[in-house]
This record gives structure tokens, C-alpha cells and sequence, in this order.
């Protein structure tokens, strides 16, 4: 296995409101790419979502850990899939400001 991408992503919500976003983003994310899985498993642990996926026969694993001012999203992708390293950094950095973002 490969080092884990770790996206760490500021926000001004707060916790509770973060976790809301990042909940509602995943479930968007989930409905949008199920048929793509072959296998799924997810689980909350506090503020800390873990999740693992298969995908082309490949196994992603990961986590997004919510904090007051920010939010950490960890990957580890499988070494067929490194070479997509710096697209998915940009991807979840990219997608998660805009998540992220404080709307008034």
C-alpha cells in the first residue's frame, strides 16, 4: 500500500455544522457513484467517518475527520491507483472548500 493522501480543509462553521455538510455530502456522493461499488462499508466513530470501498477490483480506504475550524480528509488508495495521487488531492481539496464554504 501507498501513503495516505491527507487534505486538511479550513471552514469557519463550527463542528456540529461542518459534520451536518460533510454528512450530506457523502450521502450525495454515495448516490451518485453506488453502482459503481462492488462493496461499501461506512461508520461514523464521533466525528470521525471511516469508509472503505472496491472499486475495479481495487480496495480505497479512508477518512474524514471533523474539527471545530477544520476538516482532515485521509486516503489511501492502492498502489494501481497512485498515479491519480495529485488529481484526487486536487478533487477533495477543490470539492471540499466549496462544501465547506460559509454560505450567509
Amino acid at each position: 500500500m501507498s501513503r495516505p493522501l491527507t487534505v486538511t480543509i479550513p471552514h469557519s462553521l463550527g463542528r456540529a455544522a461542518a459534520r451536518k455538510r460533510v454528512e450530506d455530502g457523502i450521502a450525495q456522493l454515495r448516490d451518485s457513484y453506488a453502482g459503481q461499488f462492488t462493496s461499501l462499508e461506512e461508520k461514523w466513530n464521533g466525528d470521525r467517518f471511516e469508509c472503505r470501498l472496491s472499486v475495479f477490483k481495487q480496495t480505497i480506504s479512508g477518512s474524514v475527520d471533523i474539527g471545530d475550524d477544520t476538516v482532515t480528509v485521509s486516503v489511501l488508495l492502492p498502489v494501481f491507483l497512485t498515479m491519480l495521487a495529485n488529481k484526487v488531492t486536487t478533487l477533495i481539496q477543490q470539492r471540499g472548500q466549496v462544501l465547506l464554504e460559509h454560505k450567509s
